[in-house]
């Protein structure tokens, strides 16, 4: 059991709270980022964020205050210089981050020039963050396609993770394409449970096969969706902030991150979006703490739960 963490969250330090490992198990690249530092590099400044009613509301949001500001490929790789400098500053030894798979038309559909970039951006802005890099798909994008991308993707060995997020009910299609993951090693995810049933998340997982879900809040709803995912030791990576700015749970004291600790669920704290929600991974644990959602030492065990996958790496 790490002491200093739980004597830093008990004194409410947060620069003592940086200080101690963690992980970050659910990052999207081009937004996982430092907004000052994005602030500071183009002179702007990026307005805090409202409370979303829905998904299409923030990414209109992010459209017209973060996305016009930051383009080409030198925006690209400094919105990932932005999110590795964060993960250095926050603690952060595990960090497992998405690209999207057509993100790879910012270096000319060359995976191997983007692969070279990602390595010399972590190299060089935080070379002690153990760094799981990973591979996000659309639901709406034509599994053939993806299909082609993902040969070249899983050529070059670089990306060890897959994860698919959008429309919750849009996931199937995926099946062949997860089971050509899974034959190559990666860890297979999905976004599901954060709009969707909890029933929902369960038969995702059962049908692609899934080692953790991206938000999967909703599971909650439903004890016996809990128990089949505590007996199967599915993990849930969770964003509080996200959830209540797009309007899925109403404070932190309300989140069913407790209810799903309490039923046996492996959960872990993480970003998500840290461009647009500003909340650190550090920030994420101390706002629960002083939600009064979990005691020290239970946050301690979360924060171990996220770190476990280094002895893998």
């Amino acid at each position: 059991m790490n002491s200093d963490f739980i004597e830093a969250l008990k004194n409410k330090d947060l620069a003592e709270i940086r200080k101690i490992s963690k992980s970050d198990l659910h990052n999207h690249a081009p937004r996982g980022g430092n907004k000052r530092y994005i602030e500071e590099w183009k002179g702007i400044k990026i307005p805090d964020a409202p409370i979303f009613k829905n998904l299409n509301e923030m990414n209109d949001w992010n459209l017209k205050n973060i996305k016009p500001f930051i383009k080409g490929v030198k925006g690209y790789e400094k919105r990932i210089e932005a999110a590795f400098v964060q993960a250095n500053m926050d603690g952060v030894r595990l960090l497992n981050m998405s690209f999207n798979i057509d993100e790879v038309s910012e270096y000319a559909n060359s995976v191997e020039n983007m692969i070279n970039s990602l390595k010399k951006i972590h190299l060089k802005f935080a070379p002690n963050t153990v760094f799981i890099p990973e591979i996000a798909l659309g639901s709406y994008m034509d599994t053939d396609e993806v299909n082609e991308k993902l040969n070249e993707f899983l050529h070059y060995d670089y990306f060890k993770s897959i994860d698919i997020y959008g429309d919750e009910n849009n996931l199937f299609k995926f099946k062949k394409v997860f089971k050509k993951a899974k034959n190559n090693g990666l860890i297979l995810k999905a976004h599901v449970g954060e709009f969707g049933c909890a029933e929902l998340v369960q038969r995702v997982v059962e049908e692609l096969e899934l080692n953790q879900v991206q938000h999967g809040i909703s599971a909650a709803n439903s004890k016996s969706v809990m128990k089949w995912l505590a007996n199967n030791k599915i993990q849930l990576n969770i964003c509080p902030t996200s959830n209540i700015y797009l309007s899925r749970v109403e404070n932190y004291s309300k989140h069913p991150i407790r209810k799903l600790y309490d039923n046996g669920v492996k959960v872990t704290v993480n970003t998500d979006d840290m461009i647009i929600f500003d909340k650190s991974v550090s920030e994420e644990f101390l706002n629960l703490y002083n939600a009064g959602v979990f005691n020290c030492e239970e946050l301690n065990e979360i924060r171990e739960n996220g770190l476990k996958l280094l002895h893998n790496v």
